[in-house]
């Protein structure tokens, strides 16, 4: 084998070339993985992440289940506004990616399968270099769905994964070091779960766990150190009244215990859920009047990414909220004005 076939970058030395590698922006990868076997093992094989990782080159994206929305609707809502929620003309669901680093939107290309986009209702959860999408609703039929898909970022594609073990709808999800806890939500008679099970990312593997304390459904999921909480929701029986306790997953002993209080009586806790500078939980549809209603936060490194509106009616905005919790609005692209449903953070 030649010296030009085995050298990182021909005429530089190791350690030169793989700091230029390094600090290939992240858009780029699905591209330099065909340079070279060697480029294409570092990228795939996690290598190059992980060293962008430890010198401070990776970051987070915000990737959100967005109503897709084409020029001519949002023309038509500039002389009428349009709800702030499912707009009539905006059917469709995709994954927005924004780059708060570099201020770039891209729409992901639609899930095998769902030509409009994404099934309705589904679930996000982000891990080094992945994005994993749960369950939803089949947007024709609105059946609900156990698929499970993942985005690959450094190869710019979906594959299809284990199906989660059973059907649920509007659960919670949490991750942690590619492990993925799924909790509550619903069946398929509306019955409200307890149930809980977890999902090896790598492995493409479902493993039971504990039951929760309580049966939870339209519940939020947030993972605070090592600790996954599953917060608000409501049981079978109260069918939207919504609890103010949360059922915690200790993730080291593997067992469950309920916090009383915890969450606001009587509101709902899908896409709000925040910490608090004293570790309690926080509601960021409390942060500010422009983001009350349809609120969804996204936490990218030390900011956070929220979207929301002031009244029913009312054009729904993007902001950047810092350490300080000082909102910056961000100019969002006309196509990716939709109403945001869900969204995590992947590191990239």
């Amino acid at each position: 084998m030649s010296t030009m076939e085995v050298e990182l970058i021909p005429g530089l030395p190791e350690d030169i070339a793989m700091v230029c590698l390094i600090r290939l922006p992240h858009n780029t990868h699905h591209v330099a993985r065909r340079v070279s076997k060697r480029w294409r093992d570092l990228i795939d094989g996690g290598n190059l992440h992980r060293l962008r990782k430890q010198s401070g080159e990776s970051y987070r994206v915000a990737c959100m289940v967005q109503a897709l929305t084409t020029l001519e609707s949002a023309v038509a809502d500039s002389t009428a506004e349009a709800w702030c929620g499912e707009c009539k003309r905006q059917t469709a669901y995709g994954v927005s990616v924004f780059d708060p680093v570099t201020n770039d939107w891209e729409l992901l290309d639609p899930i095998p399968g769902h030509p409009n986009g994404l099934p309705l209702f589904c679930q996000l959860a982000g891990t080094e270099g992945k994005l994993v999408v749960l369950g939803g609703w089949d947007p024709v039929s609105w059946d609900p769905l156990r698929d499970v898909w993942v985005y690959d970022f450094k190869r710019k594609s979906w594959r299809r994964c284990a199906d989660m073990p059973s059907v649920r709808s509007f659960f919670a999800v949490g991750i942690m070091n590619d492990v993925l806890f799924v909790a509550g939500g619903h069946d398929m008679s509306k019955n409200a779960l307890k149930t809980a099970c977890v999902y090896d990312v790598e492995r493409d593997v479902w493993m039971e766990a504990p039951e929760m304390g309580e049966e939870r459904d339209e519940c939020e999921g947030v993972v605070i150190g090592s600790e996954f909480w599953v917060v608000g929701g409501y049981n079978t029986d109260a069918q939207g009244r919504f609890c103010g306790s949360a059922d915690v997953l200790d993730l080291g002993s593997g067992k469950w215990r309920t916090v009383e209080g915890a969450w606001f009586k009587g509101r709902s806790a899908r896409g709000c859920v925040g910490v608090g500078k004293g570790g309690g939980l926080v509601s960021w549809a409390d942060v500010d009047p422009a983001v009350r209603i349809g609120t969804c936060a996204v936490g990218v490194g030390d900011r956070t990414i929220l979207s929301g509106c002031a009244r029913p009616g009312a054009r729904s905005g993007l902001f950047l909220v810092d350490a300080k919790g000082e909102l910056e609005a961000v100019d969002v692209p006309v196509e990716f004005s939709g109403f945001v449903q869900s969204g995590c953070s992947v590191e990239l």
